[in-house]
């Protein structure tokens, strides 16, 4: 954008990546809290069974997730003629209200009902503020833009993620709520402040962006997404109990299991982009396969003080390996729709938010322990390595050349 200088371009992309992390806390601080959360919300259940009383509570995550996955695609199309600014300045808006709802609604279910509602913007804020940012540093940065959007996650899961934690358990998880509502608030002054104006893409329209659902590779590879990377899901769910109960350490160490989490994240995110742009069906082979591993060997020494805290980076590490893998093969196979690519590849990580998060609450209220999740990612992972070769193969046989048929 011509006539802005280097400072307002840098003070712009930094206060759409704040949003980033204020994103990322909004969706993984309950995490960390689902123990305080659980007692705060259901104490009567809580009261005769604290592990039934949290796994119900990870039910806050999994509507968080299915908000995501609704969302997500429904705006990114509705919204393909707005300008940029005013659609993320509007998606905030709608990160404020909900986030402060899930801090003030008196009951379980109602808070069900904040959290989806806090949801439906998260896909189509990472697409329009990823192509902002894109626009703001320039031609040939649009990767770059959405990795500084994108970068805020890990950030906030390094270090944000672990404070709100340690805050909400010593002040209240309400109260945990209402400060990530005050980054919101943040984001919205800095973006109302600092970005100019964006004008949407002249050829843009919601026929355009929902064409690229036409593709069944789109599908498979959304899918391949949403089983696979479930697993992840299903082990960091579920990471505080583990931490307390399994491990047998105190609440105040649940932070820094985050922090490894949130390190192995920042270094799989970082890895997978580079190997990504190299060769994406060996990545993403490498990715899937490793993420088994690094469940199965967190399944088996997670109870050991060490071990989890080497196990959480494991995870940590190659789940989001795979996240750019999997971003870049969504591109490759739906060219054209950018903000729709952006937005059904965050429904995919939340139907896998809401799926490891459910399948590790009916492990655990089955009786089989807080351990019990990552076994299940262990079998969600091995299928999303499955649905990987299918996609590679179905697209290997469509460019197969076909024969000629000669006459006799």
């Amino acid at each position: 954008m011509h006539g802005l200088s280097r400072g307002r371009r840098l003070a712009a992309v930094l206060a759409l990546a704040l949003g980033g992390v204020a994103v990322g806390l909004t969706e993984f601080v309950a995490m960390g809290l689902l123990p305080d959360i659980a007692r705060g919300l259901l104490p009567q259940q809580y009261a005769q069974s604290s592990s039934d009383a949290v796994a119900r509570a990870g039910w806050m995550i999994t509507a968080y997730a299915l908000g995501v996955v609704v969302g997500a695609p429904l705006i990114a199309a509705l919204s393909a003629r707005l300008p940029r600014k005013k659609l993320v300045l509007g998606l905030l808006v709608l990160f404020v209200v909900g986030t402060i709802a899930s801090a003030t609604a008196p009951t379980f279910d109602l808070v069900l009902v904040a959290r989806f509602v806090a949801a439906l913007p998260h896909g189509a804020y990472f697409g329009a503020a990823g192509l902002l940012a894109a626009t703001l540093l320039g031609p040939g940065n649009e990767a770059r833009g959405f990795a500084v959007v994108l970068s805020g996650l890990t950030v906030s899961n390094v270090v944000g993620v672990p404070l709100i934690t340690r805050l909400g358990q010593a002040a209240g998880w309400r109260t945990a709520y209402l400060i990530i509502a005050g980054v919101f608030v943040l984001t919205l002054l800095a973006v109302l402040a600092v970005v100019p104006e964006v004008v949407a893409a002249v050829d843009g329209s919601p026929a355009a962006e929902l064409r690229a659902l036409r593709t069944a590779q789109v599908w498979l590879v959304a899918a391949t997404g949403a089983v696979g990377f479930a697993g992840f899901f299903a082990v960091n769910t579920y990471i505080a109990p583990v931490t307390t109960d399994v491990a047998g350490l105190s609440a105040a160490t649940v932070p820094w299991a985050l922090v490894a989490v949130g390190l192995g994240m920042t270094v799989g995110n970082a890895l997978g982009g580079w190997l990504a742009d190299r060769d994406l069906r060996r990545s993403m082979i490498v990715g899937f396969a490793a993420m088994i591993v690094s469940i199965a060997v967190f399944s088996l020494v997670a109870s050991n003080r060490v071990g989890l805290f080497v196990g959480a980076f494991l995870v940590g590490a190659t789940s989001l390996y795979l996240g750019p893998v999997l971003q870049g093969r969504l591109i490759t196979v739906a060219p054209g729709a950018q903000l729709m690519g952006a937005a059904m590849n965050q429904s995919a990580m939340n139907i896998a938010n809401s799926l490891g998060a459910a399948l590790g609450s009916v492990a655990i209220a089955a009786g089989f322990g807080y351990l019990a999740p990552g076994w299940v990612g262990v079998g969600l992972a091995i299928l999303g390595l499955g649905l990987a070769g299918v996609s590679f193969t179905v697209e290997r046989r469509s460019h197969a050349p076909q024969p000629v048929a000669v006459a006799g």
